[in-house]
Order: structure tokens, then C-alpha cells, then sequence
């Protein structure tokens, strides 16, 4: 994205349209089988009281666990605007997940959806399911926290807050009619 432009040129533009004043840039990560190039919220996510959730690998073999483990140790070099370290929580790993022909598939727990007074959490039948939502629990413990399981939807190589994002104006209401 933005390929003509480097993070200084896009800071300027974020503070000019935007009025931000504070910038954290993750430079490590990876999801296998993300057709987004492993855009941030299949990663890692803000959530209240100056919380970072984030995914965890602890499988030394899986081939994310490199990129996973720097960008962890980049989360907790990072400050708020205030100079205050932020709140770590970390989110566990599924088992990978294939298609019938093989590729992995980029299944997630960051990928979640915040609605109203729930966050919806993606879940793939998989053994640490209810750790992952007892984490997000954690970051958000005002909220419902509610399993969905997105095995069909990371079929189609996306996740639950993927395929709610950026819906045309009457899009909705068209497919009503």
C-alpha cells in the first residue's frame, strides 16, 4: 500500500488530515495465506486502557513463529503518547489450517469484531479457542465476548472483521430487495 510513499511522507499526511501526533510502526509480522499482505488486524489490535492485543506463536517450528516472536519484542519496546509502556495481552495460535490443495489458510484471533457491547472472536474448532476468547475477555471486559467459528470464511483466505469492512453505501439495502 502506498508504495510511493515512505512512513515520514505518511505521517505528514496523518497529522495533516488527521490531527495524529503519535506514531507506532510495526516492522515484523506475518500470516500465511492472508491475501491482504497481513494488514495489521490480522495481528495485532488496540483495545481500551492502553491494551495491545496481539498474536503469539510459541511453535518454534511453525514458519510464522520468527516473525511473530520479533514483532512481540517490538510491542513491548512500544510507549504511548504519554511515554507510558502499553498493556500487553497476548492471543494464542491455532493449529494450521489447509485448503484442499494445500496452502494454509490465515487463521487468526486478532481478526476480531467490536459490535455495541460483544466482540464477535473468530474460533476454528481448535484446541486453544477458549483461551482466545478468554484473552480478548480480558482486554475488553465490559463487553459479551462471543466464538464464531470462521472456518468457511478463511476458506475464502479472509477472517470475521475482513468481511465486514467497507461496505458500499446501499449495499445493504439493495441486497434487501
Amino acid at each position: 500500500r502506498n508504495s510511493d510513499l515512505n512512513p515520514a511522507d505518511i505521517e505528514v499526511l496523518l497529522k495533516e488530515h488527521l490531527g495524529a501526533t503519535h506514531f507506532l510502526w510495526v516492522d515484523h509480522g506475518y500470516l500465511a495465506g492472508d491475501d491482504t499482505d497481513s494488514h495489521i488486524d490480522t495481528l495485532v489490535r488496540f483495545a481500551p486502557n492502553n491494551t495491545l492485543v496481539y498474536v503469539q506463536c510459541d511453535d518454534k517450528t511453525d514458519e510464522h513463529f520468527s516473525a511473530l516472536d520479533a514483532m512481540e519484542k517490538q510491542l513491548k519496546t512500544f510507549k504511548t503518547a504519554d511515554n507510558t509502556p502499553y498493556n500487553l495481552i497476548e492471543l494464542p495460535w491455532p493449529k494450521a489450517a489447509y485448503d484442499d490443495e494445500q496452502t494454509r489458510l490465515p487463521a487468526t484471533y486478532a481478526n476480531y469484531l467490536i459490535i455495541n457491547n460483544a466482540v464477535l472472536v473468530p474460533t476454528y474448532n481448535d484446541a486453544n479457542d477458549e483461551r482466545a476468547l478468554a484473552q480478548v475477555q480480558k482486554a475488553y471486559p465490559q463487553h459479551t465476548i462471543i466464538g464464531v467459528n470462521c472456518q468457511p470464511i478463511i476458506e475464502q483466505f479472509g477472517s470475521l472483521h475482513c468481511i465486514t469492512m467497507q461496505l458500499p453505501r446501499g449495499f445493504l439495502a439493495g441486497a434487501a430487495q
